[in-house]
């Protein structure tokens, strides 16, 4: 998969949660996890699933579209920021962010999201000001927005386009197969989870507007 250089997703939470002074502990038992794996998370020893990611930002009051951007304060507190890594390259693209807002983004220049449980969100635009995440959603066979098969629960509204593969999607206690041309759209704050349960990978088109507190 062409990509273009993936931002420092567990430093941008640590950022985030300093700023509102917000302690591990106190943020892990938010979410309902271990303080370890927040740890882990912040680090970048381990990437948080969706429903995890959707959790952490919501404790903290962000937006999921905010952590696919990229601050010095970041990049200065992730003890990976050196010259010659990722982080140090994103120090770079920062300072030309219309590369990275478009209005045109090339099939090359995406910036990507590796999520755990299989799934990939490569950021397809942004405009300046706009809380919408656009989205190319990847779920690989065997993938789940859910590690632990629970439903999930967010600020927002969410639209999504498959267009390749089959995606189940409990919404509530509803389940729906998505195949390609099936559109879906729903509050996020109902509880809901998508899986792939097929042999090749599920790809769509998603919109998650208004996913701040």
């Amino acid at each position: 998969m062409s990509a273009a250089v993936v931002p420092p997703l567990g430093a941008r939470i640590r950022q985030a949660r300093l700023e509102r002074g917000t302690s591990l502990r106190a943020l892990a038992r938010q979410v309902g996890v271990s303080p370890s794996l927040v740890s882990q998370i912040e680090t970048g020893k381990s990437q948080p699933s969706v429903s995890t990611l959707y959790a952490i930002t919501t404790a903290l009051g962000i937006s999921v579209e905010s952590l696919f951007d990229i601050r010095d304060s970041a990049v200065a507190s992730s003890p990976e920021a050196a010259p010659g890594t990722v982080p140090h390259a994103l120090a770079a693209l920062a300072a030309e962010p219309g590369r990275r807002i478009g209005p045109l983004v090339g099939a090359g220049g995406r910036e990507t999201l590796e999520l755990d449980s299989g799934v990939v969100w490569e950021r397809l635009g942004r405009v300046p000001g706009a809380e919408t995440g656009f989205l190319l959603v990847t779920y690989r066979p065997g993938g789940s927005s859910s590690g632990s098969g629970a439903l999930m629960r967010h600020p927002g509204t969410e639209y999504g386009y498959l267009t390749s593969g089959e995606l189940v999607l409990t919404l509530g206690f509803e389940e729906y197969t998505l195949r390609p041309g099936d559109s879906v759209c729903f509050e996020s704050t109902t509880p809901h989870r998508y899986r792939n349960d097929g042999e090749v990978p599920a790809v769509g088109v998603w919109f998650v507007s208004g996913d701040v507190q």
